[in-house]
């Protein structure tokens, strides 16, 4: 007698071939019924014998499509209809969302293959994909996640893509962005003048660019500018025509085999390149490539990623055009290019001749930046192939949203027990990335279909999303900076019981008024306590500092120092004289001049004094470019400090700074100074927290370490291999970058947590 079932399955389970998937198991074992997308996920009535209903479910799970992810599966029991056939039926558009939205992934094998293969009707087609690649999140106007809900209504498909798309045993069975030559969108090359190529276009943006030629390219998410990698002339014309003169450019190579070439790739590094999410990866440059030498000046690493779209597949030639510069195309401090239009208006000054095509890119979405750290992964930029792949956790987050920092900025929703980070923003201080912001923000909220009751926020006054959230009828929650980062440490490894933090960062707002960043701190997501911090010292000039870090030196020599400091500066900065005169007065007087204690300064002013970037063109330059002449292997000995003993354990570094002058005035290796330096910043650390861990007996020896100075690979490793020897438990990031893009997850949970809390208070209060 044949029985029936009702399988709810909710995750990444659609956009990725899943219920082609589920037909051809319905096939398999002899069951009749149907299988449908809705905003709940996907919907599966199976009828047939008890044994082969049990098959298909163990199946559903063991062998379900590579980039699908059954986060929650539900199955009941119901009444036999008497289903003659397994069919798939149209989706559901009714009810309250849970999905989860589909990612942009790298262009597959199999498509590759048939791309390549001049039998095959999609032969060198750019747009070729199927339900296990190409474009999702990107192309989404709607859910859920089909055809006439995308950018790809407007192309009606023709009679042989439709029976590939309506055929269950075909790879591409409502696959929805299908297309080929002949229905599919195509592509053009268009020089500044309006001189256009169809036919060919590809091979033309070849020609020119082996000629050195400037191109914008529209891909996935965005547009690139694009200029041969190995061109010294061509990519200092784009770094000047770009006004971008120092600032590292990501490189894309033909093929793993040519990634090989210029870095030293290792196997982890292998993987996360050929990876569905095919990130930017950051690797260790080889000394002597056919790089031209300004793709990253200073820096003994580069930004390497492969070819992701069928476009980039056929632009690159491992023979002829191996290495292409492959930089977004947006102005510093501007939302990423998408729209034809903006694009052609803006860089025409700039690209020589536009790649372009006809599908429209309804969401912007930047490349991902990560690294392997440690033998872990760090994100600096958590984005496509990523976004918007909800996190999991234990807590009730629904109806909260959190608007992250003014830098890096990445908001978060909470659904249920689900966290999306949405795309990465970048910095809030223009017009034109706030309103970047409130489309992303508000496209996220509707897809997701929640009206949030409460709003996480930097208690820093001046940031922007303060003005944002004054326009909204919620409830507004201010929160401390690196707490907020302790936090997003704490969940992104399931920690809820308190522990210690070291949260080593840029600035963040104290809750005493003075600039925070260097903080040892104890606590979780409903409450914190600081520890310790490294001594406030004066930034004369404010944020200034930030652009001009030899300010910052001035202002920690004439602090610890006195008007023997300042001579110290006057000797190492002789062109500052009359400025350093000018910033003693500010310090002396407290105008302009706030007191921080933070890391990023800390590795600015060192930068500066030694000469190793003393005008960063780029945010956090100087203490990259500090960062990265060091021997990572090596283990330095650090410069001596000093820890005072007061209601908070604070780091004095007068000592250090004396030593860092003697060794200036020997003419010492600055390679040595800047090792000295950075294991004196984990050593001093480490003194802090077992001195915080003597006065906390009773505690848990559990650390977390956050803070966008976490991003350096030196002083991370030290931390981790110092503070297990001292029987700490240390965790850190995993899945959200330790920087302000990581932010809004520790917002988001510190939220959460409040929110509890009154609501238990007001349930007392009613009895």
């Amino acid at each position: 007698m044949a029985k029936a079932i009702k399988v709810t399955v909710r995750g990444r389970v659609q956009g990725v071939g899943f219920r082609p998937f589920v037909f051809q198991l319905a096939h398999r074992y002899r069951l009749a019924g149907t299988v449908q997308n809705n905003m709940d996920g996907v919907t599966i009535i199976a009828e047939g014998e008890e044994k082969q209903l049990q098959l298909f479910l163990h199946a559903l799970i063991q062998e379900a499509p590579r980039l699908s992810r059954i986060d929650e599966w539900n199955v009941v029991a119901i009444p036999a209809q008497g289903w003659q056939q397994f069919s798939i039926i149209k989706s559901e558009r009714k009810g309250t969302s849970s999905l989860v939205i589909p990612i942009d992934t790298a262009v597959c094998d199999d498509c590759l293959q048939e791309m390549n293969d001049p039998a095959d009707f999609r032969y060198r087609y750019p747009f070729i994909n199927c339900t296990q690649c190409g474009p999702r999140y990107t192309i989404i106007e709607q859910l859920p996640y089909d055809r006439p809900y995308t950018s790809m209504k407007t192309f009606p498909m023709c009679n042989r893509c439709q029976k590939e798309y309506e055929n269950p045993l075909n790879r591409r069975h409502h696959a929805q962005p299908i297309a080929c030559p002949t229905c599919g969108p195509s592509v053009m090359l268009i020089d500044r003048h309006g001189q256009t190529w169809k036919e060919e276009a590809i091979e033309k943006a070849q020609e020119f660019l082996m000629a050195g030629a400037i191109v914008a390219i529209k891909g996935l998410g965005g547009y690139h500018l694009a200029c041969d990698a190995t061109n010294e002339t061509a990519v200092r014309q784009l770094r000047k025509r770009k006004q971008r003169p120092t600032r590292p450019l990501a490189i894309m190579a033909a093929n793993l085999a040519v990634a090989n070439q210029i870095g030293e790739i290792n196997e982890k590094e292998a993987q996360l390149l050929t990876s569905p999410e095919a990130p930017i990866v950051i690797v260790k440059r080889k000394p002597f490539t056919l790089l031209a030498p300004s793709i990253s000046p200073g820096l003994t690493t580069v930004g390497v990623m492969l070819p992701y779209t069928p476009l980039h597949h056929l632009l690159l030639d491992e023979q002829t055009l191996p290495l292409l510069v492959m930089t977004s195309a947006n102005r510093s401090g501007m939302p990423i290019l998408y729209e034809d239009a903006q694009a052609f208006s803006e860089l025409n000054e700039i690209a020589d001749y536009f790649l372009v095509h006809n599908r429209s890119i309804v969401h912007p979405l930047d490349d991902s930046v990560v690294q392997w750290q440690n033998g872990r992964l760090d994100f600096l930029r958590r984005a496509r192939g990523f976004v918007p792949d909800p996190l999991f956790t234990t807590e009730s987050v629904h109806a909260l949203a959190a608007l992250g920092g003014q830098q890096k900025n990445v908001f978060a929703f909470g659904r249920n027990q689900q966290l999306f980070l949405g795309p990465h923003i970048g910095d809030l201080q223009n017009i034109d990335v706030i309103h970047h912001f409130l489309r992303e923000y508000e496209h996220l909220r509707t897809w997701l279909g929640i009206q949030p009751d409460a709003v996480a926020v930097d208690m820093h006054p001046n940031y922007e999303t303060w003005n944002i959230v004054k326009e909204w009828d919620v409830s507004v929650i201010p929160v401390q900076h690196h707490h907020a980062h302790m936090v997003a440490c704490m969940e992104d490894n399931g920690l809820k019981e308190s522990c210690f933090g070291l949260i080593l960062d840029g600035t963040g707002y104290g809750e005493d008024g003075n600039v925070w960043g260097f903080e040892l701190l104890y606590g979780d997501a409903s409450y914190y306590e600081r520890l310790g911090h490294l001594l406030y010292t004066p930034l004369p000039g404010g944020e200034k500092c930030i652009k001009e870090p030899w300010r910052t030196a001035v202002g920690m020599l004439g602090y610890y120092f006195g008007e023997k400091g300042y001579e110290y500066a006057l000797q190492r900065f002789p062109d500052k004289q009359y400025e350093i005169a000018i910033l003693k007065n500010m310090i002396e007087k407290g105008i302009n001049a706030p007191l921080a204690g933070t890391c990023g300064r800390l590795f600015d002013a060192v930068s500066a004094f030694l000469h190793v970037c003393l005008h960063p063109m780029y945010d956090g330059e100087a203490a990259i470019r500090l960062s990265e002449i060091i021997d990572e292997e090596n283990v330095y000995e650090p410069y001596p400090f000093a820890i005072r003993e007061n209601r908070l354990l604070e780091i004095d570094l007068a000592d250090m700074w004396l030593a860092i002058i003697e060794d200036v005035s020997r003419n010492e290796n600055p390679v040595q100074m800047a090792g000295r330096f950075h294991e004196t910043v984990v050593a001093a650390s480490v003194e802090m927290i077992r001195r915080a861990a003597k006065r906390h007996r009773s505690s848990e020896r559990r650390i977390v370490l956050s803070g966008g100075s976490m991003h350096n690979r030196y002083v991370t490793k030290r931390l981790v291999e110092q503070l297990q020897a001292a029987a700490f438990t240390v965790y850190t990031h995993q899945k959200v970058p330790c920087s302000d893009g990581g932010l809004a997850l520790g917002q988001l949970m510190i939220a959460a947590k409040r929110r509890e809390r009154e609501v238990c208070a007001s349930e007392f209060q009613q009895k």
